[in-house]
């Protein structure tokens, strides 16, 4: 087989239909095949039943390659295995080398084997075992043959899926797919809406022959996403790159907290920060981040005003005259931080994110968002985001770190 075009994935498990399991195993799959010049054409999931068998045959009529995760464990109600050997007419044989193996994990963790363990020991004839070094169900992968695609059968859980895929079927599946001039690339981009992004670049895009072309909008960002041959794909950064430059984050799979973070540490410089509505999120995002240690000084949550004075000393004459929300009093307590830690930047927020507390001159959805620096005059941005209490957060931290960004770039 010279190339591979169509792959599916096949997902089974009562647990994920009930939403109590949630399925990460597409994401894990579509990124790792990419590379290979493969792509998930549809995902299917399914119960742990009969409609397994349904699942693969309607499949089986449009696709090349499946790949099944799930019901391959000793229990009544993993039956893929069994499905499986009947709709490619394998019988299962017994592997006493796979029982072995299984055995000595038991006993390595002083665990006592029921009687059903044995079950994981049968495999269909003729099929690949795929080794399970983290868990006791082998993989395996089964030929296409009599118009049953090429399948792939993986256990459940990610651990166990994962390092056996990259290990062990990554290199079959890259001897199926063959050679191919397939190439993605992501321009995540701020400061802009989706439909914005569009009108900027996306007829000129659209033009370049052999080129998909799509958008993902999230909180505070659009993602442009190319796909196509090299030279299509080459074609259209230029355009992205020249069109949108001030806008682009990045290329590679970083958030914008990580951009911080690697600028920060680049330029050798620390930040501190003063939170009210955003609730220590802010601090949180940046500390996320492997390495922040370097260069985040402090955090203060300072949610009520007795707080902003005893903490930051915002005087409690301003708090009383233009209130906490205010450009006044974002500028102190973005002030106060970087005095109080001695960082080269320090940002605040105050806001309603509501659902209660806004009035007609400030509705709920207003925060100030403050930015102070060593040698810079203390900068403030008013905004206004009549979104739910969760993203309000969301995006007043996203505007903060990218009103920091422009500072440390020059941008501002």
């Amino acid at each position: 087989m010279s190339s591979v075009a169509q792959v599916e994935v096949l997902n089974t498990g009562t647990e994920l239909l009930f939403g109590s399991v949630v399925n990460t195993h597409l994401s894990f799959l579509a990124k790792q095949l990419f590379p290979l010049g493969l792509r998930v054409q549809r995902q299917t999931t399914v119960p742990d039943s009969e409609s397994i068998r349904d699942a693969i045959r309607e499949s089986a009529t449009r696709c090349d390659i499946i790949l099944v995760t799930g019901g391959l464990g000793p229990t009544s109600d993993d039956i893929t295995l069994e499905i499986v050997s009947e709709l490619t007419g394998r019988p299962l044989m017994y592997d006493d080398s796979i029982f072995q193996k299984i055995s000595e994990r038991f006993k390595k963790r002083r665990l006592k084997m029921t009687d059903r363990t044995a079950r994981q020991a049968y495999v269909p004839r003729g099929a690949t075992v795929l080794p399970n070094d983290h868990g006791t169900a082998p993989g395996i992968y089964i030929p296409a043959r009599n118009g049953v695609p090429h399948l792939f059968l993986f256990p459940g859980p990610p651990r166990e899926l994962r390092p056996m895929f990259n290990t062990y079927a990554f290199p079959l599946l890259r001897s199926l797919a063959g050679n191919h001039d397939l190439h993605a690339r992501t321009y995540r981009t701020t400061g802009m809406g989706e439909s914005q992004v569009e009108r900027m670049v996306g007829g000129r895009l659209l033009a370049i022959p052999g080129l998909e072309l799509g958008y993902c909008a999230r909180i505070g960002e659009v993602d442009v996403r190319i796909i196509g041959p090299r030279s299509a794909v080459d074609k259209a950064g230029e355009l992205i790159e020249a069109e949108l430059g001030p806008y682009i984050l990045t290329t590679e799979e970083k958030e914008l907290e990580d951009i911080i973070v690697e600028l920060l540490t680049e330029n050798g410089t620390t930040l501190a920060t003063a939170e009210s509505c955003t609730g220590g999120l802010l601090a949180n995002r940046i500390t996320d981040v492997p390495g922040s240690s370097l260069v985040f000084i402090e955090g203060s949550v300072t949610y009520s005003n007795d707080a902003k004075t005893r903490t930051l000393g915002v005087p409690r004459e301003l708090l009383s005259s233009v209130g906490a929300v205010s450009e006044d009093v974002a500028r102190v307590m973005a002030d106060r931080a970087l005095k109080r830690s001695g960082a080269t930047y320090a940002l605040s927020t105050t806001g309603i994110a509501g659902p209660g507390g806004g009035t007609d001159q400030k509705p709920v959805g207003t925060v100030f968002i403050g930015l102070a620096s060593r040698g810079s005059r203390t900068v403030v941005e008013k905004e206004f985001f009549p979104i739910d209490r969760t993203s309000f957060k969301q995006i007043c931290t996203h505007h903060a770190l990218e009103m920091l960004r422009r500072k440390i770039l020059g941008k501002s």
